[in-house]
C-alpha cells in the first residue's frame, strides 16, 4: 500500500480510506493508495508550516540548499531504472521515451535549480547620494503543488526543485490516476535527509485532498498543472485566502507548415509533437495547419507514417505509443471520434482500439482530415493520440486560424523563410513558439501559456519570481529633509 509522506515518515490516512491505481496496459489493480482527507491535508500543512516558521530550511544559505538539491538529483540518477519501471507501469508511457530522457530531465531539474538559486540576487537603486534602495528575495511560505498524470515524476520535480531551492516548504498532491512515482520521490527525499516537514506528499482525489489543500489558510502558494476547468475551480477555491497561483493549463496548439519548409523535418516534428507520450501532453501540436499548395502530398505522407506507428506494450522498447492512462480517459478520447464524424470530418487513420490489443486502454494513433477550425475537434483538447489537419491558403489565414481558439500554450512554425518565422511567431497568441523545431526545452526560459492555457511562468529565474517574495529596503545615507508636523 502507498501511504502519505509527512514529516519524513510514511503514514497511513487518518480516516483509513484507500483507492486502487490501475495498470493502464491491463486495467488490473497495481496497489492500494491512501486516500487523503481534509485531516490528512491539515496534518501535512501543519508539518510544513512548522518547518517553515521554526525549522532550518528557509534559514539555510542558498549554497547549503543547493547542496541538498544536488544530492536529490544524484539519488534520482542512481534509482533511474527503478523509477522508470514504476512510471511505465503506472502511466503506460513507452519505455523508449521515458528511458531516453524524461527521468533524466527529473534529475536535471534538481541540478539546474540548485545552480540557479545561488545566482539569484536582488537589485540596487541608488538615489542621488541620499538613499541606497535595494531588493532582497525571501521564501514565501508553504506551497501546494498539484501535478498531472502525464509524465508525473518529471513534472513533480519541475515544481518541487525550484520551490525547495527558494526556501519554501511544500505539500505535493499527485494525480490520483498516477500516484506511484510521487512515492518514489518521497523515498528519495527521505534518503536525502531533508529537515522534517520540508517536503510532504498527500495522496488522494482532487475533489477531496486537492480541494482541501487549495482552501487551507496555511498555504500561500498553489502551483497547478492540469486541465483548464480544474484550474478555474482551484482559483475560485483559493481566492478567499488570497493565494498566489501559477497555472499551467490546457492547450490545443497549432503546428503550421508553410510550403517553403523542409517538409521531411516538418513531418517528423508534427508526428512527434502529437503522438509521443501517447498524445497525452499539454504542448501537443494537435492542430496541424498545412498550406494548400502542399496539403495533399503532405497529408498523404503523414497518413502513411501514422498508420505505421507501433502501438503495444509500453515495456517493449520498440513500442512508440502505449495505452492511455485510464478507462475513463479512453472513453473520452473515443467519444471524440463520434464527434468528428458528426461534424463531417474524416477519420483517415485510426479512431478505434487496435485489433491485436483487446485489453487495456490502447487507442490507435488517429489522423482526422476535412476539418474546419470551428469544429469541436479543432477547438477542444482531446489529449490523446489524435491529430486534426486544417488547410490554409496564406500566412494571414494561417494566423487567423492559429489564434481563433481559447487556448494559447504552444505553437510550432515550419518555414524556410526565417523572416516569416519570426513574424509569425510574434503574431501568434501563445506563451511559447518553436520555429523549425519540436518542443525542445531550455530550462532557463519561461514556460507557460496565455488565454485559457494559464497564468504565470515557471522556468529559470521566472520560477523564483513565483516562489520568492521581493522586499525593497530603503537606506538613508544622510540627513534628508523630513517634513515636520506639530512642530512649533
Amino acid at each position: 500500500m502507498i501511504h502519505h509522506f509527512i514529516e519524513n515518515e510514511f503514514v497511513p490516512p487518518v480516516e483509513g480510506e484507500t483507492f486502487e491505481t490501475l495498470n493502464p496496459a491491463t486495467n488490473q489493480p497495481i496497489t492500494a493508495v491512501a486516500s487523503g482527507s481534509a485531516a490528512d491535508i491539515d496534518r501535512a500543512v501543519q508539518a510544513a508550516r512548522q518547518a517553515f516558521d521554526e525549522g532550518p530550511w528557509p534559514r539555510m544559505t542558498a549554497a547549503d540548499r543547493a547542496k541538498a538539491l544536488r544530492k536529490i538529483g544524484n539519488l534520482i540518477e542512481k534509482r533511474a531504472e527503478e523509477i522508470t519501471d514504476v512510471e511505465i507501469t503506472d502511466t503506460g508511457v513507452p519505455a523508449s521515451q521515458l528511458r531516453k530522457g524524461v527521468i533524466a530531465r527529473a534529475a536535471q531539474n534538481f541540478y539546474f535549480f540548485a545552480e540557479m538559486v545561488t545566482q539569484i540576487s536582488g537589485e540596487s537603486f541608488p538615489k542621488d547620494g541620499q538613499f541606497m534602495n535595494y531588493t532582497v528575495r525571501r521564501p514565501v511560505g508553504v506551497a501546494g503543488l498539484i501535478t498531472p498524470w502525464n509524465v508525473p515524476f518529471m513534472l513533480e520535480t519541475w515544481k518541487v526543485a525550484p520551490c525547495l531551492a527558494a526556501g519554501n516548504t511544500c505539500i505535493l498532491k499527485p494525480a490520483e490516476w498516477a500516484p506511484l512515482s510521487a512515492n518514489k520521490l518521497a523515498e528519495i527525499i527521505q534518503e536525502a535527509d531533508l529537515p522534517p516537514g520540508v517536503f510532504n506528499v498527500v495522496q488522494g482525489i482532487g475533489e477531496t485532498a486537492g480541494a482541501a489543500l487549495v482552501a487551507h489558510p496555511g498555504v500561500q502558494l498553489i502551483s497547478f498543472t492540469g486541465e483548464t476547468t480544474t484550474g478555474q475551480e482551484i482559483m475560485r477555491n483559493g481566492a478567499a485566502t488570497l493565494k498566489r497561483f501559477s497555472m499551467e493549463l490546457g492547450g490545443k496548439s497549432p503546428t503550421m507548415v508553410f510550403e517553403d519548409a523542409d517538409l521531411d523535418r516538418a513531418l517528423d516534428g508534427a508526428i512527434w509533437q502529437v503522438y509521443s507520450l501517447n498524445g497525452e501532453r499539454c504542448t501537443a501540436g494537435s492542430r496541424l495547419l498545412v498550406q494548400a499548395s502542399i496539403y495533399d502530398d503532405f497529408v498523404n505522407k503523414l497518413a502513411a507514417r501514422v498508420a505505421k506507428i507501433r502501438v503495444g506494450d509500453p515495456m517493449d522498447m520498440n513500442t512508440e505509443v502505449g495505452p492511455l492512462i485510464h478507462p475513463e480517459h479512453w472513453g473520452r478520447v473515443r467519444a471524440y471520434m463520434n464527434v468528428a464524424r458528426d461534424e463531417g470530418a474524416v477519420i483517415a487513420v485510426g479512431g478505434e482500439r487496435p485489433s491485436h490489443l483487446p485489453h487495456g486502454n490502447y487507442f490507435q494513433p488517429t489522423l482526422i482530415t476535412n476539418v474546419d477550425n470551428r469544429m469541436r475537434i479543432a477547438q477542444e483538447e482531446i489529449f490523446g493520440p489524435a491529430l486534426v489537419v486544417i488547410r490554409f491558403q496564406d500566412e494571414a489565414e494561417a494566423l487567423r486560424i492559429a489564434n481563433d481558439i481559447k487556448y494559447g500554450l504552444a505553437a510550432y512554425v515550419w518555414t524556410g523563410d526565417l523572416t516569416r518565422g519570426h513574424r509569425v511567431a510574434e503574431a501568434i497568441e501563445s506563451g511559447m513558439v518553436w520555429i523549425n523545431s519540436q518542443n525542445v526545452r531550455d530550462l532557463r526560459t519561461p514556460f507557460g501559456g496565455s488565454k485559457h492555457s494559464g497564468i504565470g511562468r515557471e522556468g529559470g529565474r521566472y520560477s523564483f519570481d513565483f516562489y520568492t517574495e521581493v522586499t525593497t529596503i530603503h537606506v538613508a545615507l544622510g540627513e534628508h529633509k523630513i517634513p515636520k508636523l506639530g512642530a512649533e
